[in-house]
């Protein structure tokens, strides 16, 4: 079966409607025609022949020995004012004394209708076969000044006629409907080169071709891709991209500000930036790193493509073999600080200085014994543990003395509370207050937790040099750091959705000392 353009279609569609529609209107017209043109055609023989019916030239001569000579030069000079093929006039027998060929007087009239008007004395329109072929005919009777029906009046045209003239005015239609369809052929062409231009030369097969292609591929790719229209309406989401951010396909179709308020593609998009490659983006508790590209067409921004993919993963993959990496340097460096620590108790002995040698072991035993207290023996969540002993390790390997609060508590953690969501705001906070203070003479960094009442409270401060009230209301933002160094600023806006996430919230204060204070609040009970 052969293939056609989408011009070929509309083109062919459009002249076939179009000549139906002309054949179906040239029909109706052409009945319409013929009844609405018998009937004028009609009415007009009948009232010329009632006309000539109440002459009284006519009637006078209908009274003569011979009528012929008055009715015939009468009849053939009004049939041609009147337009008529014929008027003829008969006596009550029906025998004519005018007709337009003249060996015909004093016959008969044929076709068999005026006993109609002769007998009944009725006015009316007939179609009959008579000596010149059939005709339309107006018939009217005549009477006697008595009132005696004497002859008739027959006022005829002929159908061959009255068909040449619808045949006429049917072709004036066809000609008018000729024009429409060529207009309609070039609108057609038209419309076709629009749509063209609209699908950008593709036709519908290929446009086809090109929707599963695309989903194919958008569904065989790892990242996520989405991409919006230029009122920020999303036209595009993938599964990797549901996948990613947690969403579901029901975002397509609603605007980028209320399915990814944080994405700023819509910003961008107004703004018509240039391509961003490698842009880190924090989405709820994710590092996602896109690359976002312009629609254009004709040199007009119509929307924004972004493709991304998850950086938190592949952070947690190196941060665990970085920390595994300073666990040893941090193991080495307790090796290397005992060693030391055990010259010196060796030396004292030697010098047999036992009571510095005893105070020297008894002060670094309470300081590991009130950790392990503090950490094995009030905080029994085993996960929180785990946390704790990896970042004392750090702090040992950064010099830094963290101190776990003796009054510290905690029980199991409540169901509902995501563990991954504790890592977050413990690591994070834990490792900012660390390196704040790692450079610092004073290097001490506190941890306090519980859980007594309704929320767990957990608190880490430093001795570090605090926040200034300007950089309060920025603290929390997205790629926002008081630190001097490249890719900062995610750590804190990680804690605060996290916390969020969990339903707490989250204060910031001053020790009297310098230092900041951070308190995090999480409700037990959900």
């Amino acid at each position: 079966m052969p293939s056609f353009s989408l011009q070929s279609k509309i083109i062919l569609l459009n002249v076939f409607i179009i000549f139906i529609i002309t054949i179906a209107i040239s029909s109706a017209l052409g009945f319409k025609e013929m009844q609405d043109t018998k009937e004028d055609i009609g009415t007009r023989a009948l009232d010329v022949a009632t006309t000539v019916a109440i002459s009284p030239t006519v009637i006078h001569a209908m009274n003569e020995e011979n009528p012929s000579i008055v009715l015939q030069p009468f009849t053939k000079h009004l049939a041609t004012v009147v337009g008529a093929e014929f008027v003829v006039i008969g006596n009550a027998e029906g025998i004519r004394y005018a007709h337009p060929e003249e060996e015909k007087l004093g016959l008969k009239m044929v076709g068999g209708d005026n006993d109609a008007a002769l007998i009944d004395g009725n006015y009316y329109i007939s179609e009959a076969d008579g000596s010149l072929g059939r005709s339309l005919r107006g018939k009217a009777p005549i009477y006697s000044d008595e009132g005696e029906i004497i002859g008739i009046v027959s006022v005829g045209y002929m159908i061959d006629d009255i068909q040449q003239t619808v045949y006429q005015n049917i072709l004036e239609v066809i000609g008018f409907s000729l024009i429409v369809l060529v207009l309609g052929i070039i609108g057609s062409i038209i419309l076709a080169e629009n749509i063209r231009k609209d699908t950008m030369g593709l036709e519908p097969r290929e446009i086809a071709a090109l929707y599963r292609d695309r989903e194919a591929i958008l569904s065989s790719i790892a990242e996520g891709v989405i991409s919006i229209d230029s009122k920020g309406v999303i036209t595009t989401m993938n599964q990797s991209a549901q996948k990613i951010l947690n969403l579901d396909s029901k975002g397509i179709n609603k605007h980028i500000r209320d399915v990814i308020p944080e994405s700023g593609m819509y910003e961008l998009l107004q703004k018509g930036e240039k391509p961003t490659k490698d842009l880190e983006v924090l989405i709820g508790d994710k590092v996602i790193v896109t690359n976002r590209t312009l629609i254009m067409e004709d040199d007009k921004v119509v929307g924004m493509v972004s493709s991304f993919r998850d950086k938190t993963e592949i952070e947690e993959m190196i941060n665990t073999l970085s920390e595994v990496q300073q666990y040893s340097e941090g193991l080495r460096a307790q090796t290397h600080e005992y060693t030391n620590k055990l010259y010196a108790i060796s030396g004292l002995l030697q010098l047999e200085h036992y009571d510095d040698a005893i105070e020297l072991i008894q002060e670094e035993a309470s300081y590991h014994e009130n950790q392990m207290k503090s950490m094995l023996g009030q905080i029994q969540d085993k996960k929180v543990q785990a946390i704790l002993l990896g970042k004392l390790g750090k702090a040992s390997e950064q010099k830094v003395k963290l101190m776990i609060d003796e009054n510290s508590s905690l029980h199991e953690l409540p169901g509902h509370v995501d563990i991954t969501k504790i890592i977050h705001i413990l690591g994070n906070l834990l490792d900012n207050a660390i390196e704040e203070v790692r450079t610092l003479p004073v290097r001490e960094v506190n941890f306090f937790i519980t859980d007594v009442g309704n929320d767990i409270v957990i608190e880490v401060s430093d001795s570090g040099r605090g926040i200034q009230a300007v950089q309060l209301e920025k603290i929390f933002e997205q790629g926002f750091s008081t630190k001097e160094k490249a890719d900062r600023g995610y750590g804190l806006a990680i804690v605060k959705n996290a916390v969020e996430s969990l339903k707490g919230s989250i204060e910031i204060n001053h020790e009297k000392e310098g230092g900041a204070i951070f308190t995090v609040y999480l409700p037990k009970a959900v």
